[in-house]
């Protein structure tokens, strides 16, 4: 679970805003958004989730599942990086306004996954589910060391939301 206290607040002698380089604070709190009150990681979810879709305006359909993915991968090969450097200067495992990880499960949970507000919906929430709920083996990614802990275990939460999501379009839920 992430601790609560914020970037911008004092975590013993310095606060990550003073430590961490300003890149990794950027891309750790997707550009502050990570700083917002309350539950800054469904703030970056559902900040992710709108920017997908005014994003996809601009993308053809068809490469829409790998921009999607190609964003992801993004997310977590930087965001592993920069939540490290976020979570040492801060001087916490596992800060709650690092939510670059979220960025990246939530992306995860929209590839190949129609554009609509019905299914863009259903992957936030049950993205959101998983990663608060943490079932195996989520719980157990996030004991990962540094910001390989921090963001790998959001993919995962990302993972299985998008199944379901998948799951719902095979069995017509949602429409496709």
């Amino acid at each position: 679970m992430k601790n609560e206290s914020g970037c911008g607040q004092k975590s013993g002698s310095d606060s990550c805003s003073s430590r961490a380089p300003l890149w990794a604070k950027l891309t750790a709190t997707f550009f502050g958004i990570g700083l917002m009150r309350p539950g800054p990681g469904s703030w970056g979810s559902a900040a992710t989730v709108l920017l997908w879709w005014l994003l996809s305006l601009f993308v053809n359909a068809g490469w829409q599942p790998y921009v999607a993915a190609g964003l992801a991968a993004v997310a977590v090969i930087v965001g592993i990086p920069a939540a490290t450097a976020v979570a040492r200067a801060a001087r916490l495992k596992d800060p709650q306004f690092v939510v670059i990880d979220e960025v990246a499960g939530q992306l995860i949970a929209l590839v190949a996954v129609p554009v609509s507000w019905k299914s863009m919906l259903l992957g936030f929430i049950l993205f959101r589910g998983f990663d608060i709920v943490k079932p195996p083996p989520v719980r157990q990614l996030e004991h990962l060391p540094e910001g390989f802990g921090i963001v790998i275990d959001d993919v995962a939460a990302g993972l299985y939301a998008l199944a379901l999501v998948q799951v719902a379009l095979h069995f017509g839920v949602l429409p496709r």
